[in-house]
């Protein structure tokens, strides 16, 4: 917050901020008569989406009071965007302008009584933001007089040459007067007196280690090898830096690979030429020679001849670029040649001026001449390319705004199809890497782009070297945000013939993950988090809680680790995991593509065997440790080796104690199946095919979870005779099956007996092999209710039930974690370590909360870890408010999740099944079904027919729960869409049932209407006209909403039918009017993905 005087007297506070384009409206109403005359007439919206830098000033009240916009081209008609520099030398005094140093306002408005304030503060925050902006430029027409409030701002340049056709008055505005370069000095033993603040204030351990003086000690130690500096502000130092060129050079070659760096030695000649920025397209070529002060920069232009060049077709030139390269000379470094380099021993400084530490470069590059600085883009350096990129026209733009969230960036209307750009390689010599951002805003403004696209296809898709779809990895992925996957509708084609969406969208095409960057977001810095965050587990929730600090736009995490016994999944594995586990569709199988975290997260393929809390490190299988600050468990729970009860033939279940905390202690069989993992499910799918033509023995599988059923399905799948293969239940506590729903499991036992697959059930495993364990199984016994089963097999899949690995048991147990069954963990995720959270399945709350039965494994994973990632997020993102403790009353409430339950298989019968229900603990079907609150049911067809379809409507008469068993494919995501949504909304569903008029509920939910519930941006609409509803712009003394409120709470009385009279106010006060055009709205920006919606105008 910042204090300005008005020109009438008095002061405000006021606050600089980004402008965003919520700001347009009021931005418009500061537009004044001189305005147009400045700057002509401007576009806001559209001048907001381009610009690289737009800057608001508002109030205490938020209310907006000043505006300016800046773009890295001037705002002169007749001089070209990628050309400007020409045209600007011809004014005294602008030699030094560089695109690199260099914006041009576009636009300023402000209140008249505070504008003189505002435009200062705007100037100095700009100057703040862009550390390498030296130069801000104003041009206006000389006949147009500036806003008085700019001309004490801006000096005027004189015009050495005239331009036919340009009459412009060019003024400048100079970093110098607003926040100058530091004055850096050499280090003097009284700057102790300032410098012991600053570093108190960042750790107090080298005072404890060194002493009381040790900074006066380093000061006077100094010599040609080590050196001191520092920074002063009205002669009081303000920052501070310790060098020293003796490095162990060898040992950073041995640890890390500095061969673009030749070593950090001296190479055969240290002399540099000069730097060459130049574009296939454009016949200039500019020289920027090092420096990092503008005030002392001489720049030189050249113009050569490329028309040759830019003739020859893009072979020709790229075999030009490789026959260059191949013919350059690569040197490597010896060890006999001399160290190249120093190192930073101390650094702090003031946080006022932490903003300005790159003044330090010049002096201490001065210290020790041989160094090299970084300065450039892109560079020809003694004849050699060392940055190149290469882009084209996005020809597939269409495509990618349909799939990806590209509009959370844009504004996809103020940008011609002609300024999307596809960035295929992008190199750049490590050495310049500091200057990538500035590399990508040339691009854009040479290449006459907007907009620049990146993607990352998986590994599967790069394999072969012809492809097109191969791009060179670019070492700029971390200056482009990431950009989010959107959930496609699944449409009828057939049924919509030519109302169907262009193939462009519909059209399937190779998955990648897309990154993206735009003029707005060049002069965006991310902030940087190094905070060592390590996630054990790949689990739905791990994934979850990744994806959300991955695809925070203005934050980069540099150290994200992820430990879990497989690499991240990816489609191919998702496919083969279907075949034995049921999906909750949180992830589809392509979503791993689409987001491609590997590219943002380290990965360390293992399993944690131990936790070291006093070093803050996870001991991983092989004794690999990884150190961690915030560490995440999200192990969930899996199948584990079921423990033998041990009991003889003659035993009953009666006479069989079961210890659920014994384990398996021997070695597995190699003919026993875990399926918890990609690798389970791959090595079981090869195990039968190699057995699927002579199997000979038996096969069992173990368990009543749906994953046992889901199992025998694909058993059958490979040919193998049903009267082969044994489900065999445990006893079990529960009074629902794990369909919940007598019809399914009737169903699918009718398919389990036309297959002759045999069931056996209340069977408690006891002995393999006659209680000895060694080699394969060969004989299983069983105890039951009577006479034992003892089976003869091949192979033993085991699905009983999940548990917490042991492994991962005794690495919590051992690091003193609190273990009560699950790890216990507060409302907020925390464990009783405060650096360490945990969620899922793995976990419990703590007995305070009296909330057992609220287990994470009865909600959405995803939900679960978007929730843990925005609670985290407080602690690194600094436009979030840090999270103080709640209250203790409300401490004792464990959160609530929203987010439906999703089960998907294929079960036997070739049934395709999907459930989803509400989250929370599951109740016995038949027991719901006698509460008076039920709701009711809506059903078509019968498993018997292949076409079961329920819908449960609650007493509210919202979807509560979805049932289907088809034999024929189902399209979940759109039937996961109609979770939570009211039956009017459904095309008045109950009346057209009891009316007869559905007969099918999978061809009623096919039909043309229902396709804008299946839009991901639906959700967003129905918020939008619940605001409308909500919003104070309707002048009535009484809202809807409170309406509504009054009826139901008796306070209000209404003698006719309340239906009725609520449909009156609503028309009356024009609700109606205000949504019917917002649904319009909605309909015609997503006409892309809705064709077959009309619209006033198309018909």
């Amino acid at each position: 917050m910042t204090y300005i005087y008005g020109a009438s007297g008095g002061s405000i506070t006021i606050n600089v901020r980004r402008s965003e384009s919520r700001d347009a409206h009021q931005i418009m109403k500061l537009f004044a008569p001189s305005t147009n005359n400045m700057f002509g007439r401007i576009n806001i919206l559209h001048l907001l989406e381009r610009a690289n830098l737009a800057v608001t000033v508002e109030n205490e009240k938020n209310e907006v009071i000043a505006h300016a916009a800046f773009l890295d081209y001037p705002n002169v008609k007749s001089v070209e965007q990628n050309n400007w520099e020409p045209w600007l030398h011809m004014y005294g005094n602008s030699s030094k302008c560089t695109p690199l140093n260099t914006l041009f306002m576009h636009l300023f408005v402000a209140k008249p009584d505070f504008a003189a304030g505002c435009a200062r503060e705007i100037i100095r925050t700009v100057f703040n933001a862009v550390q390498e902006l030296h130069f801000i430029i104003l041009s206006v027409e000389k006949k147009v007089d500036l806003d008085p409030a700019l001309s004490l701002l801006f000096i005027p340049l004189p015009q050495f040459k005239k331009m036919y056709g340009v009459q412009c008055l060019v003024t400048v505005c100079y970093r110098k007067d607003y926040v100058p370069v530091l004055h850096i000095r050499k280090a003097r033993i009284e700057d102790r007196d300032d410098i012991t603040p600053i570093f108190n204030e960042m750790t107090d351990t080298l005072r404890t280690i060194y002493g009381e003086y040790f900074l006066a000690e380093l000061i006077e130690a100094q010599d040609e090898m080590n050196h001191a500096a520092v920074c002063e502000v009205n002669n009081t130092a303000v920052g501070f830096i310790s060098l020293c060129s003796e490095v162990n050079v060898e040992l950073l070659n041995n640890c890390f690979d500095l061969r673009p760096f030749h070593g950090l030695r001296k190479g055969p000649s240290e002399k540099l030429n000069a730097l060459t920025l130049r574009t296939a397209k454009s016949p200039v070529k500019e020289d920027i020679l090092p420096s990092h002060s503008e005030d002392n920069a001489d720049e030189k232009k050249e113009e050569t001849n490329q028309d040759e060049t830019n003739r020859a077709p893009h072979s020709d030139i790229r075999n030009q670029v490789t026959e260059r390269a191949e013919n350059s000379q690569v040197v490597s470094p010896r060890l006999t040649d001399a160290p190249n380099v120093f190192c930073i021993q101390l650094f702090c400084m003031d946080e006022k001026y932490e903003t300005r530490s790159q003044d330090f470069l010049p002096y201490i590059f001065n210290l020790y001449p041989n160094g090299t600085p970084i300065q450039v883009i892109v560079a020809d350096v003694l004849s050699e390319i060392v940055g190149i990129a290469v882009i084209r026209n996005e020809e597939n733009i269409e495509y990618i705004r349909s799939h990806y969230n590209i509009e959370n960036f844009i504004y996809f209307n103020h940008h011609q199809r002609e300024e999307h750009g596809h960035l295929y390689h992008f190199a750049l010599n490590p050495i310049f890497y500091h200057y990538t951002r500035h590399f990508l805003k040339e691009i854009l403004r040479i290449t006459l782009k907007s907009c620049l696209y990146y993607p990352v296809y998986p590994k599967s898709s790069q394999n072969e070297v012809q492809s097109p779809h191969v791009h060179s990895l670019t070492s700029a992925l971390h200056f482009l945000v990431p950009v989010r996957r959107r959930r496609q509708i699944i449409y009828p084609l057939e049924q919509l013939g030519i109302n169907a969406p262009s193939k462009r969208i519909t059209k399937e095409k190779p998955k990648y993950a897309l990154n993206h960057i735009n003029r707005k977001l060049t002069l965006e810095p991310k902030v940087t988090i190094n905070s060592r965050i390590v996630v054990v587990g790949a689990s739905e929730i791990g994934i979850s809680f990744l994806e959300t600090l991955v695809f925070c736009p203005h934050l980069r995490f540099n150290n994200i680790t992820l430990i879990s016994t497989c690499a991240i999944p990816e489609s191919h594995s998702s496919t083969s995991c279907r075949r034995f586990q049921a999906r909750s569709h949180s992830y589809e199988h392509d979503d791993y593509t689409l987001m491609s975290l590997q590219s943002w997260v380290n990965m360390v393929v293992g399993k944690m065997i131990g936790i070291d809390r006093a070093a803050k490190h996870v001991i991983v299988t092989g004794g690999t440790k990884v150190p961690y600050e915030y560490l995440i468990l999200c192990t969930g729970q899996q199948f584990q080796v079921p423990y033998l009860t041990g009991a003889d033939t003659k035993s009953t279940n009666k006479d069989v104690i079961v210890d659920p905390d014994k384990q398996f202690s021997e070695n597995v069989p190699p003919n026993f199946f875990l399926l918890n993992n990609h690798n389970d499910c791959e090595n079981a799918l090869d195990w039968l095919k190699n057995h699927s033509e002579n199997t000979k023995g038996n096969i069992i599988v173990y368990g009543s979870t749906i994953e046992a059923y889901i199992t025998i399905n694909t058993i059958l799948s490979f040919g193998i005779d049903g009267s082969l293969i044994h489900l065999v239940k445990p006893p079990t506590n529960s009074n629902s099956n794990c369909f919940n729903s007598s019809l399914v499991e009737t169903a699918v036992e009718e398919a389990l007996e036309k297959a002759k697959v045999s069931v056996h059930s209340n069977c408690l495993l006891s002995q393999w092999n006659d209680g000895k364990v060694h080699g394969q199984i060969t004989v299983s016994t069983f105890t039951t209710e009577s006479e034992p089963l003892i089976l003869r097999c091949v192979a033993f899949f085991n699905f009983d039930k999940k548990k917490v690995d042991y492994d991962a048991f005794k690495a919590i147990n051992k690091a003193c974690l609190v273990f009560d069954g699950k790890l216990v963990i507060d409302s907020t995720f925390h464990t009783n370590d405060i650096t360490i959270r945990s969620a899922g399945p793995l976990t419990k709350y703590s007995r305070r909360y009296y909330a057992d039965q609220w287990s994470h494994e009865n909600f959405n994973s995803k939900e679960i870890g978007f929730q843990l990632a925005a609670l985290m997020l407080h602690l690194f993102d600094p436009t979030l408010e840090q999270v103080t403790q709640p209250p203790a009353e409300l401490d004792l409430l464990v959160p609530t999740y929203t987010g439906c339950k999703v089960k998907e298989c294929i079960l036997p019968g070739d049934y395709h099944y999907l459930h989803v229900s509400k989250p929370g603990p599951m109740t016995c079907l038949d027991i719901q079904k006698g509460k008076p609150e039920y709701g009711r049911d809506i059903v078509t067809g019968s498993p018997s027919t292949g076409n079961y379809f329920q819908i449960h409507l609650n007493k509210y008469s919202t979807v509560d729960s979805i049932t289907c068993l088809s034999l024929t494919p189902l399209p979940v995501s759109n039937y996961i869409c109609l979770y939570g949504q009211h039956e009017r909304l459904l095309n008045n569903l109950c009346s057209r049932f009891d009316e007869g008029l559905i007969s099918d509920l999978y061809s009623y939910l096919k039909e043309p209407w229902s396709l804008c519930i299946y839009h991901d941006r639906f959700m967003e609409f129905k918020q939008e006209v619940r605001q409308l509803v909500e919003s104070e712009k309707f002048n009535v003394t009484r809202p809807i909403e409170e309406l509504i409120r009054q009826i139901a709470d008796g306070e209000l009385l209404v003698p006719e039918n309340t239906k009725e009279f609520l449909e009156k106010q609503f028309q009356k006060h024009g609700y109606q009017k205000l949504i019917e055009r917002s649904l319009l709205n909605y309909l015609r920006y997503n006409s892309d993905h809705l064709p077959m919606f009309a619209w006033p105008g198309v018909v």
